[in-house]
C-alpha cells in the first residue's frame, strides 16, 4: 500500500458517508482520521444533531462486525466485556463474549452508565483486550469505539474521569447546520432513508493494512520538536490543573500521521499540528475551578499555539 491508495481509501469512505451526513465533511475526516490511527472518538452534542447516524455510516462503510451498546445506569460490567455463565449440559462455566468483542463499537451515551460500567471499557480501549475470571482475551482487529455524549443533561449522568477521557484520540461536535444544509437533508430524507441502503466500500483487511502503513509517514525533527513543545506548554497555561499526557503526545503524532495521508501527503506539516491539536488535546486538559468541560479546555490549547512559534525550517528530513 502507498499514501495514494490510503487518500482513496479515505476518500471512498467519506464519500459513502457523505450519502447520510451532510454538510460535515471535517468532522467525518476527524473519525476517518481516528479510524486510521487505530484511536477511538467521543461525540459531544445536544441530541438529534446525527451522532449515532455519524457511528452507524461509518459502521456500514466497512465491511466489519458492529455492535451497539445503549448505556444506562443499570448496566453492569458483565453486559459490556462479557461473562460466564453456567453450562449444565457441559457441567462447567462457559464465557459468553459481550457486545465489545466486534471491530466498531458505539457507545451510545456513554455517560449515563456508573463509572464502574465505564471502566470496563478502560482495558478495551487502550489494550484491545479484555480480562475476565483471570483469563485476557485479544479483540478483533480493527477495532474503534465511537461513544456519544449529551452535554446539556445532567441528571442521571456521570462524566467521564480524566482516564477514561485520555483514552479517546479524538473528541468532537457536529455543531449547526447551514441552511443550505438543512433543506438538503430534508430533500435527502424525503421519502427515503440513505443510512438503510448504504453499502459498504472498504474492507477491514484494507482499513489493517492502511492502518499500518500510516505509521510510516514522516514526522520531521522540526515538528516533533513542536508537538512536544505544544503538549509541554499546557502544563504551565494559566488555569489548567492538568496538562496533555505522554500518551496524548503520542496520540497527537498518530492523528497528524493520519491526516496527512487522508490528504495524500506521505509527510506531517506544522499546520497538520495545528489543525488537530483542538480535538486530540482539548478533552484531556483539566482546568482549575471548572466542572466537566467548559469551552475553557479549547481556549487554553489555542492560546499555546498562539504563543509558540511554528517551525519555519524544512518539514522534511533529509534523505
Amino acid at each position: 500500500m502507498d499514501v495514494n491508495q490510503v487518500k482513496a481509501l479515505a476518500d471512498r469512505i467519506l464519500e459513502n458517508v457523505k450519502k447520510v451526513i451532510i454538510g460535515k465533511d471535517q468532522e467525518i475526516r476527524l473519525v476517518l482520521t481516528a479510524m486510521l490511527t487505530g484511536g477511538h472518538v467521543l461525540m459531544e452534542d445536544v441530541p438529534g444533531t446525527g451522532k449515532t447516524v455519524m457511528a452507524k455510516s461509518l459502521s456500514k462503510s466497512v465491511n466489519c462486525a458492529f455492535s451497539r451498546i445503549q448505556f444506562t445506569p443499570d448496566l453492569l460490567p458483565g453486559d459490556v466485556t462479557g461473562l460466564s455463565v453456567f453450562d449444565a449440559s457441559k457441567a462447567e462455566f462457559v464465557f459468553k463474549p459481550g457486545p465489545v468483542f466486534t471491530n466498531i463499537l458505539l457507545a451510545d451515551e456513554i455517560n449515563r452508565a456508573t463509572p464502574r460500567t465505564q471502566s470496563a471499557l478502560l482495558e478495551c480501549m487502550e489494550e484491545k483486550q479484555v480480562t475476565t475470571d483471570g483469563v485476557t482475551r485479544a479483540l478483533s482487529m480493527p477495532f474503534l469505539v465511537i461513544a456519544t455524549q449529551n452535554p446539556i443533561e445532567t441528571q442521571g449522568t456521570f462524566p467521564l474521569p480524566e482516564a477514561q477521557l485520555d483514552r479517546f484520540l479524538i473528541k468532537l461536535r457536529l455543531g449547526k447546520l447551514s441552511h443550505a444544509d438543512s433543506v438538503s437533508i430534508l430533500n435527502r430524507f424525503i421519502q427515503n432513508d440513505p443510512l438503510k441502503t448504504l453499502k459498504s466500500v472498504c474492507t477491514a483487511d484494507e482499513l489493517i493494512e492502511a492502518q499500518a502503513f500510516v505509521k510510516t509517514c514522516e514526522v520531521s525533527s522540526p515538528v516533533l520538536d513542536y508537538i512536544a513543545s505544544v503538549c509541554e506548554r499546557t502544563h504551565s497555561a494559566p488555569g489548567v490543573a492538568l496538562g496533555v499526557s505522554p500518551r496524548g503526545m503520542i496520540s497527537l503524532m498518530r492523528a497528524c500521521q493520519a491526516y496527512a495521508m487522508i490528504d495524500g501527503r506521505d509527510y506531517v506539516t506544522p499546520d497538520d499540528v495545528k489543525m488537530l491539536a483542538v480535538p486530540v488535546l482539548a478533552h484531556r486538559l483539566a482546568v482549575r475551578n471548572a466542572y466537566g468541560q467548559t469551552g475553557q479546555e479549547e481556549e487554553a490549547i489555542k492560546s499555546v499555539l498562539d504563543e509558540l512559534e511554528t517551525p519555519t525550517e524544512s518539514i522534511r528530513q533529509e534523505k
